[in-house]
């Protein structure tokens, strides 16, 4: 069936009205029915309204996946506020920025997150109500409890095709996450467009496996609710698990981060597991090693599908296909595909002049899924979108058939395992640490993750460190995920004329001659 969406809500009306009894979400042993989602998220946004969250409010989230995040997310979409959903890996410093610079009103929590909630409840600015997931908690409320003294008459509040619908928080080069706000038209465009394209249609089981912070992971969901797609939602992704819902529940389409991909193919149990039902592996978020790609495709009996974007362009914007993925071409894997479908690509030079095929420069898109902006920072805004056009802060070149090559970053950034670790970050917390005269925080190759995070430090005269103290010192103060793995101890860092670490000459020894510095 064919969704007229203007906002998010309408996905899940549309197909409560025509599919009333379809399994939309199955998590935990629980089935929800695309009805039982709309009454759901029904009785959640006359939940906000009386607790006076207005159109274009935030509403926060802090739990790991489950079926309920999608009653809030829609919930949410129908009263018009915004959804904000907190990286649940952060220490509480981090998590406590985000909940105010996000102005959230109300903050769902899960129970495992209590306890950092509760270290910085008395610092929260801007909210005024905490429901908590998994039963009452003190003076919050169960989210039961709260959801079902509520009305399941659609609040039917008007929503504009350019309000914002979700609020994604993804960090800079100076190591503070800026919230980028995605609107409804953003989505509204590239969900006809792609599940096509993801083989994601009424009735498809679906695995969602992503967190929901991640627009890979809310994002996969939202298209596969918006096909009519049956999304099997898991809390978190363990390999021997995921192998078992695939053949359970013959799975048919997925969306992976190359960790994931190489988790599973370690799997011990992948070679006694049913396979057969999947027809299509889609993998973002980071590069993959094309021995990691060729060994995949070996194992699993299906497509894979490439895609490249970021938080800022609502998720894909380029896509190499299955008909692409021929293990001989090992050139054509590095690849992460052609422009699709109303976006237009640039290769800017220094000084902002277009580049021909083959050279390297900064990645520019324009697309209707460029995001509004960033949150209340106008001047980041203006550095990232230049007129139509997105810098992504990704550099790379096309070839003469258009296809796009990652080559390396503009930004510093270190993707580990499908997540961003911004170096500036980790550099400020191991930096307070007395002993630190200077340091720079790398990505190094690593089979595992992809890249792992290095520190390079220069100690301060007579100081007496180890790696370990220094890694306990920088665990108090930044999420475990993005902790270095290794710490060198070197004499002095390079820099150029005007003081700039050459983090290039610090890459050199660990990538040698690699074609591409991010793996």
């Amino acid at each position: 069936m064919s969704i007229e969406m203007t906002g998010l809500a309408d996905i899940v009306r549309q197909h409560a009205a025509a599919r009333p009894d379809a399994a939309a979400i199955v998590h935990a042993g629980r089935t929800t029915s695309y009805a039982e989602l709309d009454r759901a998220s029904n009785r959640v946004a006359n939940g906000l309204i009386a607790e006076g969250i207005g159109p274009q409010a935030r509403v926060a989230h802090l739990d790991k996946s489950s079926d309920i995040f999608f009653e809030l997310l829609f919930g949410a979409a129908k009263a018009n506020a915004v959804m904000v959903s907190v990286n649940w890996r952060l220490a509480p410093p981090e998590v406590l920025h985000i909940l105010n610079d996000a102005q959230a009103e109300i903050l769902f929590v899960g129970e495992e997150y209590f306890p950092v909630i509760e270290k910085i409840r008395d610092e929260l600015k801007t909210i005024r109500k905490i429901v908590a997931f998994g039963g009452r908690h003190g003076t919050w409320r169960s989210f039961a409890e709260w959801r079902d003294r509520q009305s399941a008459a659609d609040p039917r509040l008007p929503v504009r095709s350019g309000d914002t619908a979700v609020q994604f928080y993804t960090s800079g080069t100076t190591g503070l996450p800026k919230g980028a706000e995605l609107t409804n038209a953003n989505f509204a465009w590239m969900f006809p467009l792609w599940t096509r394209t993801w083989l994601l249609a009424p009735g498809v089981p679906n695995l969602v496996c992503l967190p929901m912070f991640h627009i890979g992971g809310a994002g996969w969901g939202i298209a596969g609710l918006f096909a009519g797609a049956t999304n099997h939602v898991v809390r978190e992704f363990i390999p021997a698990e995921i192998l078992q819902i695939i053949e359970r529940e013959r799975l048919q389409v997925m969306l992976l981060v190359p960790a994931m991909i190489l988790f599973l193919v370690q799997a011990p149990q992948i070679r006694e597991t049913d396979l057969k039902s999947l027809r299509l592996i889609v993998y973002g978020a980071a590069p993959i090693p094309a021995e990691l790609l060729k060994q995949a495709m070996g194992v699993f009996p299906c497509g894979f599908q490439q895609v490249y974007g970021l938080t800022e362009t609502t998720g894909a914007i380029t896509l190499l296909p299955p008909d692409d993925h021929d293990p001989t071409d090992a050139r054509k894997l590095l690849s992460c595909g052609y422009a699709q479908t109303g976006v237009e690509l640039r290769i800017l030079g220094d000084d902002g002049r277009d580049l021909p095929a083959g050279e390297v420069g900064e990645i520019a898109v324009r697309s209707p899924q460029i995001m509004h902006g960033y949150w209340r920072l106008p001047e980041a805004t203006r550095r990232a979108i230049q007129g139509d056009w997105f810098l992504t802060g990704d550099a790379g070149y096309l070839d003469d058939k258009g296809y796009l090559y990652i080559y390396d970053r503009v930004k510093d950034m270190i993707v580990s395992g499908g997540e961003n670790i911004y170096p500036a970050e980790v550099e400020s917390a191991l930096f307070g640490h007395p002993a630190v005269a200077d340091v720079a925080v790398i990505g190094v190759p690593d089979e595992r993750w992809g890249e792992a995070v290095k520190a390079i430090v220069v100690k301060r005269p007579d100081a007496d460190i180890t790696a370990g103290e220094l890694l306990d010192w920088a665990r108090e103060r930044i999420a475990g995920y993005k902790l270095p793995k290794s710490v060198d101890f070197i004499v002095a860092l390079p820099r150029n004329p005007t003081g700039k670490i050459l983090k290039r000459e610090l890459r050199k020894p660990y990538w040698g001659d690699k074609q591409r510095q991010v793996n």
